[in-house]
């Protein structure tokens, strides 16, 4: 292709634009299977947690799992997802061999929950993407594939699902990434499922198509199944969007098909023709009664939703003066959140001194995450480990009230976090508190200048920049323990002091 032909295909591209529609099927996090007793629990010996429901023996009958409709129920009105309150189970048939009965019982024509949105921000833009609905589940077993042969592990099979389907409201990668990681950390907070990609607890598959700008009628959609983190979610549909734009343009017709994204190559390749409603003859599921649900059940599960993270971004935006990098980072992990706000707490009560919020989240954010990050791989630290509250807050006291500086404050934080030991006691056993006494630093500062006095007639004279060599050089003879701010003032009084 010479680069007219090349140039053109690239402006014709900018006349198209993208519809992604998402489907995400979450784990619950209930103790039980959906319709039997089985344990919930991933991780465990192939083949263990099984019995005749979910093993699709003759005769074996499913009964429904009321935490798993709780989860479902508080998952939906978390998600502004209206409930109904008769919703019927269905047999989704097809053949595959991690699936024992031949069909999967799902939801269809009748689901616990339809129409709802979600708002997102992308780039500082706000958009509110509309849920066309929730419904309850099970999910399939497993296929482990080792060399030339396939086995299956049927653990998962049973396993409480809900799948979220949205309209096809996106238009970019990033709405869809936005989209998936707002969802991800509701249900996160909420304690409805735990969000773990990798285990393959929180699934997407991704609707995605193009039409001429401009155009009412859909594109042909592809649907890229299972991609299981945030990154490559992004990566699939951008290849995705790219590919049809370009066999448009080259005359080619898009095929209605599933696709796996190949994460190596970065490119989606086709699976196998996509499937229609009608392929799967849904039909009501005759062992298990219509699911009705009563004003008191849906109130009781409304009350039990906690704080959303948007709504605490916003809270910490408005009450802290915190910054929305700050808020994002601080929501993002519940945990972090509540460990955040604990401290605040801590500060309110504290009798020995008060600190800026502002300071607190930026020893959260730039020294506590970071330092976890750091010794993950640390097998001293076991994982998730965190300072006490109340421990950290005394760490942060001991900096703000100059009795180490803040690089010996990071030391600390670390022996803290591997120890499990107070910051009162570390800095003791290891002699880290701060040199703040004038004479002793007067002395030290008097033995810099006699062994650098041509630096000294250098800063006397006009050079300020060796103002810096002068601190660092304090800093070295304390062995990082002098208050930065004592020395700074000594040192401007005998320049001073000289220069008159």
């Amino acid at each position: 292709m010479n680069n007219n032909n090349y140039n053109e295909l690239h402006d014709a591209s900018h006349s198209f634009e993208a519809v992604i529609g998402l489907e995400v099927h979450s784990q619950l996090l209930t103790k039980t299977k959906m319709f039997c007793s089985c344990q919930n629990i991933f991780g465990k010996e192939p083949n263990s947690m099984v019995c005749p429901v979910c093993l699709g023996l003759p005769g074996a009958l499913p009964v429904i799992n009321f935490e798993g409709v709780r989860l479902a129920v508080k998952a939906a009105l978390a998600l502004n997802i209206n409930i109904n309150k008769k919703s019927l189970f269905a047999r989704k048939n097809y053949f595959y061999p991690d699936l024992p009965k031949g069909y999967q019982i799902s939801q269809y024509l009748d689901p616990v929950s339809s129409n709802g949105y979600l708002n997102i921000e992308t780039d500082g833009v706000e958009k509110r993407i509309r849920i066309n609905r929730l419904h309850i589940e099970e999910d399939a077993g497993k296929l482990i594939h080792i060399g030339s042969e396939s086995y299956v592990d049927l653990n998962r099979a049973g396993t409480p699902l809900v799948e979220i389907v949205s309209e096809p409201d996106m238009s970019s990668a990033k709405e869809a990434v936005s989209y998936l990681k707002e969802l991800r950390d509701i249900l996160v907070y909420q304690g409805i499922s735990d969000g773990n990609m990798e285990e393959g607890s929180f699934r997407c598959d991704a609707n995605v198509s193009v039409r001429r700008k401009g155009d009412e009628k859909l594109g042909t959609r592809a649907e890229i199944k299972n991609v299981n983190s945030f990154k490559f979610v992004e990566k699939a549909i951008d290849y995705e969007i790219g590919r049809q734009i370009d066999l448009i343009l080259s005359g080619g017709n898009i095929i209605q098909e599933t696709r796996l994204y190949d994460s190596k190559e970065n490119v989606t390749r086709s699976m196998r023709g996509k499937e229609e409603a009608h392929d799967y003859r849904y039909f009501e599921e005759p062992d298990l009664p219509p699911l009705i649900l009563d004003e008191e059940f849906i109130e009781k599960v409304k009350n039990s939703i906690s704080e959303l993270p948007q709504s605490k971004r916003k809270r910490y935006a408005d009450e802290y003066a915190l910054t929305s990098y700050d808020c994002e980072v601080l929501t993002q992990d519940k945990n972090i959140a509540y460990y955040f706000e604990d401290l605040i707490k801590v500060n309110a009560v504290n009798n020995k001194g008060k600190v800026e919020i502002k300071k607190i989240a930026n020893w959260v954010i730039n020294d506590l995450l970071f330092a976890l990050k750091g010794i993950e791989n640390q097998p001293a630290l076991k994982k998730g480990n965190m300072p006490e509250q109340e421990d950290f807050f005394n760490l942060i006291l001991e900096v703000e009230t100059g009795n180490i500086n803040k690089n010996t404050g990071k030391i600390v934080l670390t022996e803290m976090l591997l120890t499990g030991k107070k910051p009162a006691d570390i800095i003791k056993e290891k002699n880290l508190a701060q040199v703040s006494d004038e004479k002793g630093l007067e002395g030290i500062i008097k033995q810099i200048f006699d062994e650098n006095s041509k630096e000294l007639t250098d800063l006397i004279s006009g050079k300020d920049k060796l103002f810096g060599f002068f601190v660092g050089e304090v800093m070295k003879k304390t062995k990082g323990k002098a208050n930065p701010k004592k020395v700074n003032e000594i040192l401007k009084n005998f320049i001073e002091e000289k220069k008159n």
